[in-house]
């Protein structure tokens, strides 16, 4: 082990599954998650649980702390003197960012200013930040490339995770800091997300309680599995953005720099009706689910396909686990997990 890696939210459902793979693969990982209350505080806890399960001290460390807490970050940064940085700790959810925006500019504004401080003044390798497929807002140019201006964001969230890319943008000119950016699309799986459409399905369904859904059904989503996006990052961890050496100023790329900045699309580049994600849980829990049709919600975008062409010539890898798949892994997880 040569050098540590810091994943923040590190209790997550990526975090903590990105955890178990760098230590897997023998690196030392030190974690930090804040254990907020967004959602049940039992399944971050169990899933640290898992963590410890599989560790060791001498290969996992865990920290209970903020981003938002500077003067604690830089402590650990101190301590632990991380070389390799992801940061997947964030205020999420979109409809969440309309009634509470202030969280999205605490965690996700003041906390991630924190971590490009922190990265800069200690000399990081490698910075790695989770952005989303919501930047893209307003477009409606299918599939979403980089290329595309994201100007036009639609919610708080989307708001926040475009100004990391530009923040991280700054600091790779200004110190030189190699920054990644990756454009997540709905990540789905075992370990997911209380406050996420499979988890609030599968619940709903099993209790034969009514699902909400949204735009009366027709939206699609480039849902992608959770290890499809885990391993992009993982790759990423081992090659650090560099500068674009044919940025042409004039008409510049908005995806690379004249700096060590770099962003990408991380989906599985094939979009699905949401009726279908739905037909499928079904299919999974041997139960018809009670369909409430109501209007798409403010913040929400009808629909979302990524171009990952860009990640595939970087790092060679591009997401490929079919939704029949990856349903059928959540379910099995889910039942064994909930006992139903």
């Amino acid at each position: 082990m040569t050098k540590s890696f810091l994943i923040t939210g590190a209790a997550g459902f990526i975090g903590s599954a990105l955890v178990k793979k760098l230590i897997a693969n023998g690196e030392k990982v030190i974690g930090i998650d804040n254990l907020n209350n967004y959602y049940d505080r039992k399944l971050k806890e169990a899933r640290l649980a898992q963590i410890n399960c599989n560790s060791t001290p001498e290969n996992w460390n865990f920290h209970q702390l903020s981003i938002e807490d500077g003067e604690s970050l830089f402590n650990l940064f101190e301590q632990e003197k991380p070389k390799v940085v992801v940061n997947l700790a964030a205020q999420a959810g979109v409809r969440y960012s309309i009634e509470n925006p202030s969280a999205y500019i605490q965690a996700n504004l003041v906390g991630f200013g924190n971590i490009l401080e922190s990265c800069q003044q200690y000399q990081i390798e490698n910075l790695i930040y989770a952005s989303s497929s919501s930047v893209y807002g307003g477009n409606r140019y299918l599939p979403f490339k980089e290329e595309q201006a994201v100007n036009h964001p639609v919610s708080m969230y989307a708001a926040t995770k475009r100004a990391n890319e530009l923040m991280a943008h700054t600091y790779s000119h200004l110190y030189n800091l190699p920054a990644t950016g990756l454009r997540l699309f709905t990540v789905y799986g075992p370990w997911g997300r209380p406050d996420m459409a499979p988890m609030l399905f599968a619940k709903a369904i099993i209790a034969g309680e009514p699902i909400k859904v949204f735009n009366h059904g027709e939206m699609q989503r480039d849902f992608t599995y959770i290890d499809d996006i885990v391993e992009g990052i993982f790759r990423c961890c081992y090659k650090p953005a560099t500068k674009d050496l044919g940025f042409d100023s004039l008409n510049p790329n908005p995806s690379t720099a004249n700096a060590p900045h770099r962003l990408f699309n991380i989906g599985n580049s094939k979009p699905v009706n949401l009726m279908r994600f739905i037909a499928l849980l079904e299919q999974a829990f041997g139960k018809t689910a009670i369909k409430d049709f109501q209007p798409i919600q403010a913040g929400d975008v009808i629909a979302t396909e990524a171009d990952t062409s860009s990640l595939y010539n970087w790092i060679n890898f591009r997401p490929s686990t079919s939704l029949e798949v990856g349903v059928g892994e959540f379910a099995r997880w889910y039942k064994d997990f909930f006992n139903t």
